[in-house]
């Protein structure tokens, strides 16, 4: 039977798309008895992956698996529209800090079936609303720290494995070479949330019915303190984040950049665009160092999960794709396909990524993950202009943190509790 994976593209396409997606004339596959529609993001699972996943699955029900790929671009607007129909989607793929958001919609499915399963537990976090379980984990993925090795070479800098470490390390590099030690913009934020969670806090805590900020407290300003240690070393300006300009590509292949810190992708797209320049890039990995050589800093846990529509066409298929997608044996296989790149969603797998890769570094921070506030409000807090990403640089340019804290979290309670 022959396996469809599509390429959805935009807003304006999407019900094109869809309908040219359906097994048949009914133009909604999803609602079809002997078809499943599944939403995948761009770039998630490799395609080996998803067409033996697909052959097996086709094989054991005797029905068509429909993939879409979707692109994250307008996504969160094309998910609502999909779980406000009826069959135009049975299992999507969410990113995690937006299942809560889809959830209280009304538009997810209860996996209260899949609740025994060993899933990771900083993943199943965001999994959930009130104790009712709306999607399991996928994947996640999270940032490092990459450094090109000839650089740190040549200062004589080494690896770090504790924030005092680290901080001389960048000093040798100042030091002994012409290279900006770090390339760190003043506005990631979940670079710095990181920093904040090491020292026991988080951008905004449960008070009653609602949420308020919590960026005004020790904890909050201890975050930005070291982020501000890490800054000072950094060329960058105060007042951008790591997207613009694109760190991996429009800034580290035309610098003279000794460390950054980034994603997977990131990494990648920097050895792509400096090997397309005619360099060769060598990079090392290490995790985000915690203050002693026993504790990891905390980074975020991004990545994805996986829902069933509350619309889906055939929800009885579409639990037994999820379930058999994020079975032990399909997970161990999705994990490999990825070269070990990706934090596991279940305890019973195993990541077994290449000595001195990022994929090594990644996988040891997974323990320390954090995520930010699992709540529909959340996607306000970020919307620009960012509140957090304000306060990072009025902290960065000498403004009283106390303050602008202040004036930030009342601004983030606000925003949060906003529906």
């Amino acid at each position: 039977m022959k396996r469809k994976l599509i390429a959805a593209i935009g807003v304006a396409a999407m019900t094109a798309t869809v309908a040219a997606c359906g097994s048949g004339d009914d133009g909604g596959s999803g609602g079809s008895s002997d078809s499943i529609t599944v939403w995948l993001m761009d770039g998630s699972a490799p395609e080996p992956w998803v067409e033996e996943l697909s052959a097996a699955f086709e094989a054991e029900h005797d029905v068509e698996v429909n993939v879409e790929i979707q692109q994250w671009d307008g996504i969160q607007d094309r998910v609502i529209t999909a779980l406000s129909e009826d069959g135009t989607v049975d299992v999507l793929e969410i990113g995690n800090t937006h299942t809560v958001g889809y959830a209280n919609t009304g538009g997810l499915a209860d996996l209260a079936d899949f609740a025994d399963e060993p899933w990771n537990a900083p993943m199943l976090e965001s999994t959930r609303v009130d104790d009712t379980l709306y999607a399991v984990p996928w994947y996640g993925a999270n940032r490092v720290v990459i450094y090109d090795k000839g650089i740190w070479e040549e200062a004589g800098a080494e690896v770090p494995t504790t924030r005092d470490e680290w901080i001389t390390a960048l000093e040798t590099i100042q030091e002994n070479t012409d290279a900006e030690p770090i390339y760190l913009p003043g506005q990631s934020y979940y670079v710095m949330g990181g920093f904040v969670a090491d020292a026991g806090g988080t951008f905004a805590v449960e008070e009653g019915d609602g949420w308020a900020g919590s960026l005004a407290t020790p904890e909050g300003q201890a975050g930005m303190e070291f982020y501000a240690e890490l800054q000072a070393f950094s060329n960058a300006p105060t007042d951008i984040d790591e997207a613009e300009p694109q760190q991996s590509t429009d800034v580290v292949p035309n610098g003279n950049v000794a460390s950054w810190i980034g994603l997977g992708w990131e990494a990648a797209g920097a050895i792509a665009a400096i090997e397309e320049q005619g360099g060769e890039a060598d990079f090392g990995y290490f995790p985000v160092p915690g203050e002693t050589a026993d504790q990891l800093g905390h980074v975020f846990l991004g990545g994805s999960n996986l829902a069933v529509s509350g619309r889906a066409g055939n929800s009885e298929l579409a639990n037994e794709w999820l379930r058999m997608a994020t079975s032990q044996e399909w997970a161990q296989k999705f994990v490999d396909a990825n070269n070990g790149g990706v934090v596991p969603n279940r305890t019973d797998v195993t990541a077994s990524p290449e000595p001195g890769s990022f994929a090594e570094a990644m996988v040891a921070s997974a323990d320390v993950g954090y995520l930010p506030p699992l709540t529909t409000g959340w996607a306000n807090v970020e919307t620009l202009p960012n509140p957090i990403k304000e306060l990072m640089t009025q902290a960065l340019n000498g403004d009283d943190y106390q303050s602008a804290a202040e004036e930030a979290d009342a601004e983030i309670t606000e925003r949060i509790n906003r529906e």
